[in-house]
């Protein structure tokens, strides 16, 4: 419900006995706002199997590793949802995927709610990409950007971003919780009814998060989240939620002058400085989605100099590194008290994966030993009893590491150690005698 002056249609959402517009001493009256609908006038239920339509030819993106996240590429009728910190590249990269889109001679639209029509062609210009069949709206209105969408009819639609965009049916500014869940609906069912995939930029919480209502993340179908280390200008791309594909894809890239450049053998980039001989560095091959990935694990424990250590994680969750000191200090004599503790993953990579608890913990136990443990991958899940067990993908693994030329892999796969003393005393941390290459 909503208020309105009689006399020059001032609209409020609270009521008052006068109106600040017009100044007349009238008070506003009630007025119920028309239900949109959405849906079609007469629904019919029909078998699944009659819905069916065969398979979807599926919409290139230009880009073989953004296709790669999708799961082929873009599905007509769709809506993707692309969040990531500011200035992580979401805006250089799409348009890049707009004009990839175009390309393959088709049509695609830019709505920039947040830059000037310069401000794009500005960047398209430093890019180089080809920008003949990509046009650009800059508005914040979603439903004059939604008409002039329908007339265009391109075969991709991207709005950045979410936040900026706002109808005016509704009271508040554009980036209020409503305004966003409103625009956004209004988009989607735009993308069902004509066919046409959609692409929303989102803003992040200074949390991490996507920032606007969650319900936004159910409503899309898609969820990708581009994020990297700024310094080193890699940047990974990964599904969070995917209906037409696997989750947890990752594809990697480069920002540079020339915008979002695909990173070919991204192990070669992560691990190529790897320096084996200095203590508190660990390979793992990681596995991101289907694709593994060899990262370097860093960890740095010295002296504290504040009663309270500092405990200071960077690519995996804190509550590991303190897992993982507990289990080291209570199953293998090693003992981090008084010390200060670092960690951190080359590349800004960030794991989630429990099969990077073995490399971390030898990392640790290196550092604090000052021991190196050498050119070694190590992969494996930490329980709390001090045990190692195994995780899927060993043999993906194996072959990733030795790609690459390593020979040491500790794994508890194929006879490798069961307990965390074991890995430490194979890697010549805590007593015996050293590997330096895979057993016989």
């Amino acid at each position: 419900m909503s208020y309105q002056c009689d006399e020059c249609g001032y609209r409020s959402g609270k009521w008052m006995g006068f109106c600040p517009q017009c100044r007349m001493g009238r008070e506003l009256t009630e007025t119920a706002r028309p239900r949109r609908r959405t849906g079609s006038e007469n629904p019919v239920a029909q078998p699944l199997r009659d819905a069916a339509g065969g398979s979807v030819a599926r919409v290139s993106t230009g880009i073989e590793e953004f296709d790669r996240v999708l799961g082929g590429g873009l599905v007509p009728g769709s809506a993707l949802l692309v969040g990531g910190e500011p200035g992580v590249g979401k805006s250089t990269l799409l348009l890049q995927t707009a004009a990839g889109v175009a390309a393959g001679g088709r049509t695609a639209l830019v709505i920039s709610a947040e830059e000037s029509e310069s401000q794009v062609a500005m960047r398209a210009d430093r890019l180089d990409v080809g920008i003949d069949a990509v046009y650009l709206i800059a508005d914040s209105d979603v439903d004059a950007v939604i008409e002039a969408a329908g007339e265009l009819a391109p075969s991709l639609v991207v709005v950045d971003s979410i936040q900026t965009v706002s109808t005016s049916d509704l009271d508040g500014a554009a980036g209020a919780v409503a305004q966003v869940r409103e625009a956004a609906a209004r988009l989607i069912h735009f993308a069902k009814e004509r066919s046409i995939p959609v692409v929303l930029v989102g803003h992040v919480t200074k949390e991490g998060s996507l920032a606007g209502p969650k319900l936004l993340e159910h409503m899309v179908d898609v969820v990708l989240y581009l994020e990297g280390d700024p310094y080193r200008g890699v940047r990974l791309l990964r599904s969070l939620k995917n209906r037409f594909g696997a989750v947890h894809q990752v594809g990697l890239f480069e920002l540079g002058s020339r915008g979002m450049l695909p990173i070919a053998d991204p192990s070669a980039l992560f691990a190529g400085d790897f320096a084996g001989s200095v203590p508190g560095t660990v390979l793992f091959p990681a596995l991101e989605g289907s694709r593994p990935l060899l990262v370097e694990i860093q960890a740095l424990v010295s002296k504290a100099s504040t009663p309270q250590p500092r405990r200071s994680v960077k690519g995996v969750e804190p509550a590991r590194v303190h897992q993982l000191l507990a289990v080291l200090e209570r199953h293998a004599g090693l003992s981090f008290a008084g010390h200060d503790v670092y960690v951190n993953v080359v590349g800004g990579v960030r794991l989630r994966e429990p099969a990077g608890d073995l490399p971390l913990a030898l990392a640790l136990a290196s550092s604090l030993t000052g021991e190196p443990v050498g050119a070694a991958a190590a992969w494996g899940e930490v329980g709390l009893a001090g045990e190692i067990r195994p995780v899927a993908n060993a043999e993906r693994r194996r072959d990733e590491a030795g790609r690459l030329g390593i020979r040491l892999l500790v794994s508890p796969d194929g006879g490798g150690p069961v307990r965390i003393l074991d890995a430490l005393v194979r890697v010549g941390l805590v007593g015996g005698a050293k590997l330096t290459s895979i057993p016989s």
